[in-house]
């Protein structure tokens, strides 16, 4: 059954008695008597034709049918068809439609708000007098009452023929019904009339007042926060340069398997003093009882009983050695293919890096075409991700020069390959540093070679004087804190868990506040640590261990940030990169699983678009690709199963640098472009 039109009398009921009232009302004579009797036919004709089958007629838009009487869609609100023509043969008085059609925000309420407000109707009794009821009806049928009862409303006291609901009129009459009740009577109450209209363009004017009033509030709900104040460092945060402290360097020690990294970096502590003759004797006799006694350097940084078991690092050793110049935290990776996460995680804290290469034939090929040849090798992969960190300065330790006798053909060999490798991953030649020595033999590390078969071709510098020609890159103390957290660890002077990694952005001192990701806490310093030792300031480029106070312990993860409290850093799940394929052997396509590697964490991500193709000169191509291959450039959004703490590469180099890796190998490196969803906590 279709709706009422007004919610109020039933005018299907109350027909009878209207069309009486204007039959008395024709038949009266001068004297104002007539002997008139009530039309009692068609009373019972009035109520036959209430049982019987309604005229509907099918509205354009949304084919719902509607009563005849309807003259708009009750679903959608289109007005009927043959009411707007008529519309446009029939007079109608614009002062009398201007309450309903001039207030277009009442119209949007009513299509776009389906809550209910109360709204007011008026009837007319037949004494002439007004009388107003609240009903609480819904905007459309506030509408349809005003249409329906606006002749009535405007001209109080007088004798008007209402709206005629019966179900025998025809449905082409109905528009000229609706026109000829609109249609008002200029000699009979315009006083009546005019103050009417008055009252309802000032009750519409209220009205839209209101709901222009309630836009605003509704719009100023989810104004964005206004963004802090330009961030302005404190002079203490500033470095001395009357300390006398050594500047930090950050050294990344990378390259494959077994070409004698963790030597190399365990002969420089012993040489330099960073170990003691007590540990290096019980590592020399523990390697001999297990039948490998070239690896007791090496165990002076594999310490865990897995790794001196396996004879390969696992994780990223940190140690600590002093130059003329310099304070080194070594940082030793791993260079088997299984651990390159771990070596990613730790080494994306260098800010320059020792390329070590086994010079014995077989082992350099091995390390750049892998194993059979028919992969990439990890000097290669490597060397892609030292250049993705952002690292420019490279030095090239060509290890185990005593295997082949100290060979000059064989080094320039290596350099003519490994050296065109580097220039496609953007090295500059300038910036490469080539150092032939032997770890084992003590051959060119911290003095000059001291081997007959050495000497007699190279005249250059050893390893230790290259590291001291290493230029810091800037330290930036004038940007809020940053701080990801490479691991949380235990202090060996307090016992207390801290949170370990290097100060990017900003410093910190005792008693600073933190806020710490993503968990969004505040903490305070307690106390920091550099290299086991307490410390009352650090500044960006320092390694150091963090002990905080007011926060739980589980809430400090690896993968996490220290940052500024009026200035966080995004947490989110959905990226925009810009990335460089490297050696692929399966097309990257939408929806391919991809490792998604940010800083310190790993994360499982899918790409959900390849937005464009970048040529040489990074303008992006107009049409999207299907796939994407070895060598190529392109811009593309990754989805992650998980928010985590990153930021535009434009704003924070080193939390927008990101690495995509599948089936164990690295398959693109790129930087973030745009976050294009923030994580709501």
């Amino acid at each position: 059954m279709p709706r009422k039109v007004v919610s109020g009398p039933d005018y299907d009921d109350d027909y009878a008695d209207y069309e009486d009232y204007e039959d008395d009302y024709d038949d009266y004579d001068e004297t104002g008597y007539a002997d008139v009797k009530p039309p009692v036919k068609e009373k019972e004709s009035s109520k036959k034709s209430s049982n019987a089958v309604p005229v509907l007629w099918k509205c354009s838009m949304c084919t719902f049918d509607n009563h005849e009487t309807m003259v708009y869609c009750e679903m959608c609100g289109v007005f009927r068809e043959s009411f707007v023509k008529s519309g446009k043969d029939v007079s109608i008085k614009v002062e009398s439609v201007n309450g309903i059609s001039n207030n277009s925000g009442t119209s949007a309420l009513s299509n776009s708000d389906s809550t209910k407000m109360p709204a007011k109707t008026s009837t007319t009794n037949f004494d002439g007098d007004s009388e107003r009821k609240y009903a609480s009806t819904s905007h459309d049928k506030v509408n349809s009452t005003q249409l329906a009862s606006i002749g009535s409303s405007s001209s109080t006291g007088k004798k008007k023929q209402p709206v005629i609901s019966d179900n025998n009129v025809p449905i082409e009459r109905t528009p000229q019904l609706i026109a000829d009740h609109f249609q008002l009577k200029e000699d009979q109450g315009s006083s009546s009339r005019a103050s009417s209209s008055a009252q309802n363009k000032g009750s519409m004017e209220t009205l839209s007042s209101d709901i222009s009033q309630l836009s605003i509030e509704r719009n100023n709900v989810n104004v964005a926060q206004p963004l802090p104040e330009e961030y302005k460092p404190e002079g203490w945060m500033l470095a001395d340069q009357e300390s006398g402290v050594l500047s930090q360097l950050n050294l990344a020690i990378v390259g494959h398997v077994d070409s004698g990294k963790s030597t190399l970096s365990g002969r420089l502590l012993h040489l330099l003093g960073k170990i003691s003759k007590r540990d290096m004797h019980k590592n020399e006799k523990e390697a001999k009882e297990k039948g490998k006694g070239s690896f007791a350097y090496a165990w002076a940084m594999d310490e865990s009983t897995e790794e001196r078991a396996r004879g390969v690092t696992m994780t990223v050793a940190v140690a600590y050695l002093e130059t003329k110049k310099y304070r080194v935290v070594l940082l030793d990776s791993p260079g088997h293919k299984d651990f390159v996460p771990n070596l990613i995680s730790g080494a994306t804290q260098a800010d320059a890096a020792i390329l070590v290469v086994d010079a014995s034939t077989g082992s350099f090929e091995s390390g750049m075409d892998g194993e059979g040849g028919k992969s990439v090798g990890q000097t290669k992969e490597h060397a892609q991700l030292i250049r993705s960190f952002g690292v420019e300065q490279l030095i090239v330790a060509v290890n185990k020069m005593d295997a082949i006798g100290y060979s000059k053909d064989r080094l320039e060999f290596i350099k003519v390959r490994l050296g065109s490798f580097l220039r496609s991953c953007n090295f500059r030649d300038s910036a490469v540093t080539w150092i032939p020595l032997s770890a084992v033999e003590n051959q060119n590390l911290i003095k000059s070679p001291s081997d007959a078969r050495f000497t007699s071709w190279y005249q250059g510098s050893c390893l230790l004087d290259a590291i001291d020609c290493l230029q810091l890159p800037s330290r930036d103390v004038s940007k809020p804190l940053i701080l990801p957290i490479c691991d949380v660890i235990k202090s060996q002077s307090t016992g207390q868990l801290a949170a370990f990694g290097k100060l990017e952005t900003g410093a910190i001192r005792n008693g600073s506040k933190v806020l710490v990701l993503p968990c969004e806490e505040v903490a305070t310093v307690k106390s920091i640590e550099r290299d086991s030792s307490s410390c009352s300031i650090a500044r960006a480029g320092d390694n150091v261990a963090v002990i905080l106070q007011g926060i739980d312990g589980s809430r400090i993860i690896p993968g996490g940030i220290l940052c500024h409290p009026g200035f966080p850093v995004p947490v989110a799940n959905y990226l925009e990169l810009k990335i460089r394929v490297l050696d692929i052997a399966i097309p990257i396509l939408i929806g391919y699983q991809v490792e998604f590697h940010i800083h310190h964490v790993k994360e499982a991500a899918r790409v959900t678009k390849i937005v464009a193709l970048l040529d040489k000169t990074g303008k992006p191509s107009k049409t999207a690709p299907r796939f994407l291959k070895s060598k190529q450039n392109a811009v593309v959004q990754v989805m992650l199963d998980q928010a985590v703490c990153v930021e535009e590469f434009s704003k924070c180099r080193a939390l927008g640098r990101a690495f995509l890796r599948s089936s164990g190998s690295t398959i693109a490196v790129g930087i973030v472009t745009k976050i294009m969803r923030q994580d709501q906590h």
